[in-house]
């Protein structure tokens, strides 16, 4: 059967084209390697919970005309994200604010948060690394207990051989305000991620368990394009070397109680502890189970094979994306998007906005 779009990839980048695809009348296939739809944003039930198997995914947005595209398949449940930090037995509000501050400090106004800040920033303009350019942004204790042992944890690297890019700005708030996020619009799908995906995938052809890669030249010629979202290096065969990623590592527990942690997330800011953060799946939807589902999200270094979550966009990595970028624009009636396709750390709504894009170009 000959299709018009052959589209590897059934996360957001790939269900939104072969949506708007076909309700332009074009024939579409998706196939993923993965067993299931939603790429990373794929969400199970366990015990009743809708667990987020690829790490905790809030949607959040200030793009009116992606929240109303999206709001079609799928209901909100208000859901804000405000997370806690956890240091040593300490807890703290995320992102930083005059909760925060109040319980690091015993203060009460903005201006004695500033005035603590400013003391402790010191005079460096021009950081050389992480350490210093987060020191310069947020003052010395925040650092030490907040940000450190967390980045380093999620690098693999002391933050005095980070580069200073890494952390441009760090939210600081001089409000009681907990809310993570400053976009308009934010929550969980009701009924998990992967039913948003079974409504937008809806009477269009999914094969999973599908490698393009390893069936290109029989899959290719079904369709007269290609939407490629896997990774642009192994597309071509890692030519000029690999790009690198950092990867991550899940550890999921069923729990006997109805609340673990009275959080869907709790970032563990110290060195010490292994992990980087406990995602307690119910709190995302309010649950009232009996149980509750926790998972322990431990950063990893990455090699070829590996699952790539995040991009290391760092001067090297970026040159090299550009060499595959270059040769990308060469291939013909093959069109690259999503997070590893264009390797870029992308949010969800980003993601989508990036699909209509094409959409837009190609229909």
């Amino acid at each position: 059967m000959k299709y018009d779009y052959l589209i590897v990839g059934a996360g957001f980048f790939g269900a939104v084209f072969a949506r708007e695809a076909t309700a332009k009348g074009k024939k579409c296939l998706v196939v993923d390697r993965r067993n299931h739809i939603g790429g990373n944003c794929y969400t199970e039930t366990v015990e009743g919970i809708h667990v987020h198997k690829y790490g905790a995914h809030i949607f959040h947005t200030s793009d009116k005309a992606v929240w109303n595209y999206i709001n079609q398949f799928t209901e909100f449940n208000n859901f804000i994200n405000t997370p806690v930090a956890n240091y040593k037995g300490e807890i703290y509000n995320l992102p930083f604010n005059m909760n925060t501050f109040s319980r690091l400090w015993g203060i009460s106004t903005p201006a004695e948060a500033k005035a603590i800040i400013e003391s402790q920033r010191g005079a460096v303009t021009d950081p050389k690394n992480l350490e210093e350019q987060a020191i310069s942004l947020v003052g010395k204790d925040i650092y030490e207990k907040l940000v450190k042992g967390y980045t380093e944890k999620q690098w693999g690297r002391s933050c005095s051989e980070l580069p200073s890019f890494i952390i441009r700005r760090l939210p600081v708030r001089f409000t009681y305000n907990n809310n993570y996020f400053s976009d308009r619009y934010q929550g969980i799908p009701e009924g998990g991620y992967t039913a948003v995906f079974e409504r937008l995938l809806e009477g269009i052809e999914v094969r999973l368990n599908c490698d393009y890669l390893k069936d290109r030249e029989s899959l290719r010629a079904m369709a007269d394009r290609v939407i490629y979202t896997g990774p642009i290096d192994e597309y071509f065969g890692y030519c000029y070397g690999p790009l690198q990623f950092r990867s991550l590592r899940f550890e999921t527990e069923i729990l006997d109680t109805d609340n673990y942690q009275g959080s869907a997330v709790v970032n563990y800011t110290d060195r010490e502890t292994p992990f980087t953060r406990i995602i307690e799946h119910k709190h995302f939807e309010f649950g009232a189970q009996p149980k509750t589902v926790i998972t322990r999200e431990y950063p990893a270094d990455w090699s070829l094979g590996d699952e790539p979550y995040y991009t290391v966009n760092d001067e090297k990595n970026n040159a090299l994306y550009a060499r595959y970028a270059e040769k990308a624009a060469e291939e013909q009636g093959v069109y690259f998007g999503g997070r590893l396709g264009e390797y870029k750390y992308y949010d969800m709504d980003k993601v989508i906005a990036s699909a209509l894009d094409l959409c837009g170009k190609l229909l």
